[in-house]
């Protein structure tokens, strides 16, 4: 048997008979869309990366159950689904009182370019091209009770039909359709009402130049001059750091209490993530005598203007493949 060959070409009745290698080689060659699909339902890389491993899992314990009445794809999906709901049951508390979600990490554009690269008709690969992966799509979704979020996801996000959703969590299909409209209703409340205006392309020259604005800003801390870029209803969020802010002035009244003025110096790499444009800052450090990792700066820009702000920590400057550090020359190390 070849590493590329299909379960379906194996036969029903072969999948069990399988040795481990070859099982893992025909599942691997799905493990980053299954990955996105989790990480749409669970808002968190690392978490993500857990259903993933206990999807292998299961399905390896259980690949005599596959019967080839659906594809070995779809019923990985199955299978991720399910240990994404168990997970939700297990540990996920609920967003916080502001509405801001405290476990939110950010997907690198880097690794959602692994599934562009597929056939465009391949349904994941359609549904990366579409808002469904940036941060502001991804915190509504987690404000959804877990059994609608899955509806949501595989109905509107993968196309599936309501008989298969309905199979999968062992309701009926008009159940599958009342969850489906809550679900949307529930977008609704918290998804910006921008939403059918994003373009999603990172290489508009609106967008462009505000990035570098705001980069150029954000180095010399002007905050009168960022705050310029910004919308009215502006929304800054730090997760995991508890607190939301809502409005300009809200928004620069945070940065002047946290010291952000008197700020070291500052240098940026840009990357982008989730879709979205964004800009790593590095402080200097005497006593390194380099530029360390300090936030990542994640933009939503609308109308040419700033609408969201989501700042991450420095700990995932190695998820997103950014140097560790940049010396006094502008080298990365």
């Amino acid at each position: 048997m070849t590493v590329d060959m299909r379960p379906e070409e194996l036969g029903v009745h072969d999948l069990g008979e399988v040795d481990e290698p070859t099982f893992t080689r025909l599942a691997e060659r799905h493990r980053r869309e299954l990955h996105v699909h989790c990480y749409r339902m669970l808002g968190s890389f690392e978490d993500a990366e857990d259903a993933v491993q206990e999807t292998f899992l299961r399905a390896w314990r259980r690949r005599e159950t596959f019967e080839g009445r659906s594809t070995f794809r779809a019923w990985l999906y199955r299978i991720a689904t399910n240990a994404c709901l168990d997970l939700l049951d297990r540990r996920r508390p609920k967003p916080a009182t502001g509405g801001e979600v405290l476990w939110l990490q950010p997907y690198p554009d880097r690794l959602l370019d692994e599934l562009t690269t597929a056939d465009a008709d391949e349904p994941e690969a359609v549904a990366v091209a579409r808002e469904t992966i940036e941060l502001a799509y991804l915190v509504a979704v987690q404000h959804l009770a877990p059994r609608p979020r899955a509806v949501l996801v595989l109905r509107d996000v993968l196309g599936w039909p309501a008989k298969d959703v309905a199979d999968l969590l062992g309701d009926s299909v008009n159940s599958v359709n009342s969850a489906l409209q809550r679900a949307r209703a529930g977008m609704r409340e918290h998804l910006p009402a921008e939403r059918q205006d994003w373009t999603g392309d990172e290489s508009d020259p609106t967008t462009l130049d505000v990035v570098r604005r705001f980069t150029e800003a954000s180095v010399a801390k002007d905050v009168d001059a960022i705050a310029a870029m910004m919308r009215d209803d502006v929304r800054c969020s730090m997760p995991p750091t508890p607190g939301l802010q809502v409005g300009r002035d809200a928004v620069v009244a945070n940065w002047l209490d946290d010291g952000y003025p008197e700020l070291g110096e500052l240098r940026t790499v840009a990357t982008s993530v989730n879709r979205q444009p964004a800009i790593a800052f590095y402080l200097w450090r005497d006593d390194e005598r380099a530029y360390l990792p300090l936030t990542v700066d994640v933009l939503r820009i609308v109308d040419g203007a700033i609408d969201e702000i989501t700042t991450f920590h420095d700990d995932q400057f190695p998820l997103l493949g950014l140097p560790e550090r940049l010396v006094a020359d502008g080298a990365e190390r």
